[in-house]
């Protein structure tokens, strides 16, 4: 397994090829198919809004097996998410978490929009409104989605036993990012 300092500079490698439209495209062949289907090993988590026009896989030029991505509108921790990303730390051993939001969220716009948007919606925005309580009131969309990763990288340690023995073992590492859309640049914040 990767170090954390050799993961978070792989991802930015990965990240830098993909905005100068450099990917290498590696591992993504039958024969990675066919290497992955005893196990797998990945370097990072990933825990990504679900918008189709932020993918993890993409922007950081990682083949099959490389990252362990969960995807949830908002890149919210909630249950489902930190079981998963549970999994892959106790199980797996995966050194480093990234937790991307991406500009113009549109579950952020929500939560910042306000009203009633139905009881599912109404959960997931729940999850949000930390992050609209910790900013200003006139503050942009944008400043609120990182401040949501933000503050997700400290439920996440708060929220699990697993990931925070992990950290405090110097096992794991937990960093908030966000996507630019039209750049695709990620900014470690």
């Amino acid at each position: 397994m990767m170090t954390i300092d050799s993961v978070l500079e792989r991802l930015k490698e990965g990240n830098k090829r993909y905005t100068e439209d450099k990917l290498d495209r590696k591992l993504q062949d039958k024969s990675r198919r066919g290497d992955l289907t005893g196990g797998q090993e990945p370097y990072a988590i990933v825990l990504s809004c679900a918008d189709s026009r932020v993918v993890p896989e993409l922007a950081f030029d990682a083949g099959l097996g490389e990252l362990f991505v969960v995807r949830v509108a908002g890149n919210v921790a909630n249950t489902s998410s930190i079981a998963s990303i549970e999994y892959a730390v106790a199980n797996i051993g995966t050194p480093v978490i990234v937790v991307l939001g991406h500009e113009s969220c549109g579950a952020v716009t929500a939560a910042v929009n306000g009203g009633d948007n139905g009881y599912n919606l109404n959960h997931l925005l729940s999850h949000i409104s930390p992050a609209l309580a910790k900013s200003d009131d006139n503050a942009e969309v944008n400043e609120v989605v990182k401040t949501n990763a933000k503050l997700t990288v400290d439920e996440l340690a708060s929220r699990s036993s697993i990931i925070k023995d992990a950290i405090d073992s110097g096992k794991l590492k937990v960093v908030p990012a966000y996507y630019n859309l039209g750049s695709g640049e990620v900014e470690f914040l």
